[in-house]
């Protein structure tokens, strides 16, 4: 099993690494920043005894997004893709949100996820030669609740995921591939951090049913289980990873 996994050197991404790495998955790994981070966690990732590969590329760009598969096709037959790559970048109204900041967001969070997705269907798709395999599509709990007064554009991207989720599942089952995705709440990753936001987990978390935020392997965990055998019935549909929220 060959998996690319976009997004896949820190966070969810890199916690899904670790457990597909452990579920005996080779993998290929995009990232757009810090190559340190990436190199550690390549390094990890190998003493599970799998192939990793590390792709610096730009999935917002049509040349990065060919970079990536590229790379893939090259190692072997690519069977999974874990579509992950995302931000918020920013946290406010969205009357308050910059243009510039509301492109950027749909562009890294839908546009990139579907050229991606693309791009794992036509290696993947057995008319074409592939052997079928899975498109996990990462989407967030935002994109049913909305994300007012947070990230309304963030939360509109999550939904168009959804929506590529349930469409491209219907297309390409009968080339064997399924498309899933899972749907993460608040989760302890930098993303929040990133957006400007470094105590959101401490302000949200409580507000959870659960009472607590979400860990990055709780998400990976479902992730695996979707990829593997044990839901092989199971296509077209996002499960909710958010705690009850």
């Amino acid at each position: 099993m060959l998996t690319v996994i976009t997004g896949g050197t820190r966070g969810i991404g890199a916690a899904t690494a670790h457990r597909l790495a452990r579920d005996g998955h080779d993998l290929v790994l995009g990232y757009a920043t810090d190559d340190a981070t990436a190199e550690a966690t390549a390094v990890s990732l190998r003493a599970h005894g799998g192939a990793v590969d590390l792709v610096r590329a730009d999935v917002t760009t049509d040349e990065g997004v060919d970079q990536l598969f590229r790379r893939a096709s090259g190692l072997g037959t690519v069977t999974g893709l874990v579509n992950n790559a995302g931000a918020t970048l920013h946290i406010g109204p969205l009357a308050e949100t910059m243009p510039d900041v509301v492109r950027r967001t749909i562009d890294l969070n839908l546009t990139s996820a579907v050229l991606c997705a693309r791009a794992a269907v036509r290696l993947m798709s057995r008319s074409r030669g592939g052997r079928g395999g899975v498109v996990v599509n990462v989407s967030s709990g935002a994109a049913t609740l909305g994300a007012p007064h947070e990230y309304v554009q963030y939360a509109a991207a999550k939904a168009g995921i959804d929506a590529l989720t349930t469409g491209l599942a219907i297309e390409v089952a009968g080339e064997g591939i399924r498309v899933v995705g899972v749907a993460p709440g608040i989760v302890r990753t930098t993303i929040h951090v990133d957006a400007g936001e470094p105590g959101r987990i401490d302000r949200v978390g409580p507000l959870v049913p659960l009472g607590r935020v979400g860990e990055p392997a709780e998400v990976a965990d479902a992730i695996g289980w979707l990829m593997s055998d044990q839901a092989s019935y199971v296509t077209g549909t996002t499960l909710r990873v958010a705690g009850g929220r």
